[in-house]
């Protein structure tokens, strides 16, 4: 979500002043004339931009000039003779680097998005230029001293968002080391280094695994069971990979593949998951392995030179969590309700499938979500083809996400067709408030191709911030199949969930109303960052909104009642695998952050270190693996949810509760949205989250009893 330099260093959303006519920097200036573009401001409204201008070729020396620049900033600061002040030093930092800012998340952006050969190149540059930025910011020690005088002078005197903002920034410099003795910080610096190179190699390795990890399909009979338009989509899918055969199935980032529910060809079922769960393992082209046991041992030598027993526990020291005593203790109670129910699950399957099978029949994980699939045709009168015409891309959007936002937060949006984007498939959008005020622009880039990393995310080309007078760019990226010219793009249902959940992120980003950047829209623990977007999932499934976007593609007709009734009734259907794999994910993070660098595995060692702790902790299941294995796990080696992946569990018990607070209150009642979007989405990082959560909810501490009861478990 989040690459700031003032926090993390490779995310979305960085800082810096504007860079027009010369190139700036500490060193001799430069007299040529500037040709980049991404050297001057925009001139497209609220400094979006100008994709038509900008080239791949432009990002290293804008990025390098941008720091130069931040870097002049900094001394600046550092240098002042007057006594440091929270005006004089922490105000002037936060208002340092807006160029850098504006041009590296307009980078990450594409690195994610659309990974052209180019942008890999310039990447191989900029990521050791910012990771080594970061370390010389961070470890500037004439710097940190103003920050430590301010903080020891002025904290307690300080209110609202400029005591807050003195405490981030404090607590990031300390975090990251400030405070090391000499020896020890020249080796967390060669540390950051190395674990950036590290993540940027695991980072470009995973979109290529995926794309050779591809199956490719020479008879159209083996793809029995798929509809004519997933058929077309395979066809579609070959042509644009290179054509080594008619047909291909596509890997997408999770372990289980989705279009294991329709076919029936059991060989190539199985093809299709074992080219998913071996696309990084060593048995193929690719290996991350190597990769991530390094990562592993780095982390936690970085934890214990700041004085932790391990990284989990260096990392939740400024989440809500606090610890890895309240994260397993969180986890082992939802396992304790999970598992035997998906031993009877998985019980209930199997003895199904051997109705048709045989006696000797034995559920392989591959066939799950097939057999799961037509169990839940036959005991429910319900088939998830039977809704999917029903879900037109546009139709969501538009009569689905947009209209709830509008009755709920009083909002409008408007589609611009003088911005451009990144991509051709994207579309932008004004965002209007109530009173007609703009409050952001929302970019939308929803079909996969072969540049795009796996998966869906929210991120911001630049924040909202008062002092900054900037209105918020933020965009969602997702990876759904585009449909044949001339037809519509038809979702399934979890699709759909997604879409809602991303567009929840984007809220979040939207409503900012807070003075400082830093603080600003996402820039929360990450196990709060996701409870607005699992929250704005409750959307889809309410009666008004849902009947709203859910027409049928052809004739308009809503979808019928008693339809609906079997769709949302069938949600919690052998429900378990959906809760384990979550979990079981979750767990191998966790264990490979409690590692000291001493137990940390080898390469070789690392699958049986991955089974190990399943085992340990009840969650070795091999109809249930977890829904990211280690060497595919892009959220905790590349995505800053290391140690964090337990957070879309712990703030969907939080998403749950406030989803429960609008429907006792009324779910679509503007009281109750502008009470959430004033307590809550506004607020960003400004106050303390339990505060602000209990604030909203009436509730002293998060009930997961909700979210087990909203699990069906």
């Amino acid at each position: 979500m989040k690459q700031n330099l003032k926090n993390v260093v490779l995310a979305a959303g960085l800082a810096c002043t504007a860079l027009t006519g010369q190139a700036q920097n500490a060193g001799p200036k430069t007299t040529q004339t500037v040709t980049n573009s991404l050297m001057k401001q925009s001139t497209l409204p609220f400094n979006a931009p100008d994709f038509s201008r900008i080239k791949d070729e432009d990002y290293l020396p804008a990025i390098k000039a941008a720091i130069d620049e931040q870097r002049a900033e900094i001394k600046k600061i550092a240098d002042n003779k007057q006594k440091p002040t929270f005006a004089n030093t922490i105000l002037a930092y936060e208002r340092s680097g807006k160029d850098l800012e504006r041009i590296s998340n307009i980078f990450y952006a594409l690195v994610s998005a659309d990974k052209t050969p180019e942008i890999e190149k310039a990447q191989e540059s900029i990521g050791p230029l910012m990771s080594e930025f970061e370390n010389e910011t961070k470890f500037n020690q004439k710097f940190f001293r103003r920050i430590k005088y301010v903080y020891d002078h002025e904290y307690k005197t300080l209110k609202g968002e400029d005591k807050k903002l003195l405490e981030v920034v404090y607590k990031d410099f300390t975090h990251a080391g400030a405070l090391l003795p000499k020896e020890k910080m020249a080796r967390m610096q060669e540390i950051n280094k190395e674990l950036a190179k590290l993540q940027q190699e695991f980072g470009n390795m995973l979109p290529k695994a995926a794309n050779e990890a591809t199956v490719w399909v020479s008879d159209v009979k083996e793809l029995a069971g798929l509809s004519e338009t997933g058929i077309a989509q395979c066809r579609k899918d070959a042509e644009s990979r290179g054509g080594k055969a008619p047909y291909c199935i596509v890997i997408t980032n999770t372990t289980q593949q989705p279009v294991l529910a329709s076919l029936e060809n059991r060989a190539l079922r199985e093809r299709v998951y074992n080219a998913s769960i071996h696309r990084t393992d060593g048995t193929g082209a690719y290996n991350a392995f190597p990769v991530i046991v390094k990562i592993a041992r780095l982390r936690a030598e970085k934890a214990q030179l700041m004085g932790y027993k391990n990284y989990a526990s260096y990392s939740l020291e400024r989440a809500m969590a606090k610890n890895t005593d309240n994260v397993y203790a969180f986890l082992r109670q939802m396992i304790e309700a999970y598992r035997p129910k998906s031993e009877a699950q998985t019980k209930a399957i199997e003895e199904y499938a051997q109705k048709t099978e045989g006696a000797d029949f034995r559920l392989q994980p591959y066939d799950r979500f097939y057999y799961s699939a037509k169990m839940k045709r036959d005991q429910c009168s319900f088939s998830d083809d039977d809704v999917k015409p029903y879900f037109n891309l546009d139709s969501v959007l538009v009569n689905g996400i947009f209209y709830a936002a509008h009755r709920v937060y009083g909002l409008s949006f408007r589609e611009r067709k003088d911005i451009p984007a990144y991509h051709k498939d994207m579309k932008v959008f004004d965002v209007m408030d109530a009173d007609g005020r703009q409050l952001a622009l929302f970019y939308c880039d929803y079909f996969r191709r072969p540049t795009k990393r796996g998966g869906a995310w929210m991120s911001a080309f630049l924040k909202q911030s008062g002092d900054r007078q900037q209105k918020a760019l933020i965009y969602n990226v997702c990876n759904f199949a585009k449909a044949p010219e001339g037809q519509p793009t038809l979702l399934t249902w979890d699709e759909t969930q997604t879409m809602f959940h991303e567009f929840g992120h984007a809220l979040h980003g939207m409503l900012s109303n807070c003075k400082y950047n830093t603080l600003s829209g996402t820039s929360v623990s990450r196990d709060f960052v996701e409870m607005p977007s699992q929250f704005n999932e409750s959307f889809a499934s309410i009666p008004e909104v849902f009947n709203h976007y859910a027409r049928h593609c052809k004739t308009n007709e809503p979808m019928p009642d008693a339809l609906r009734e079997k769709m949302l009734g069938s949600l919690n259907f052998l429900s378990a695998y959906a809760l384990g794999e979550n979990l079981a994910a979750t767990c191998v993070d966790m264990a490979w952050h409690c590692l000291t660098p001493s137990e940390a595995p080898t390469a070789e060692e690392a699958p049986a270190f991955e089974k190990k702790a399943l085992a340990e902790i009840g969650l070795l299941n091999n109809q249930i693996p977890p829904r990211y294995s280690a060497s595919y796990f892009n959220h905790i080696w590349g995505g800053g949810y290391a140690a964090g992946y337990y957070s879309y569990l712990w703030s969907e018990v939080l998403a749950v509760n406030i989803a429960d607070y609008f429907e006792a209150h009324g779910a679509l009642t503007r009281k109750v949205g502008d009470d959430f979007r004033q307590k809550i989405l506004s607020r960003g990082n400004t106050c303390d989250l339990m505060t602000i959560f209990s604030d909203f909810t009436g509730l002293k501490a998060p009930d997961t009893k909700g979210l087990l009861k909203a699990r069906g478990m």
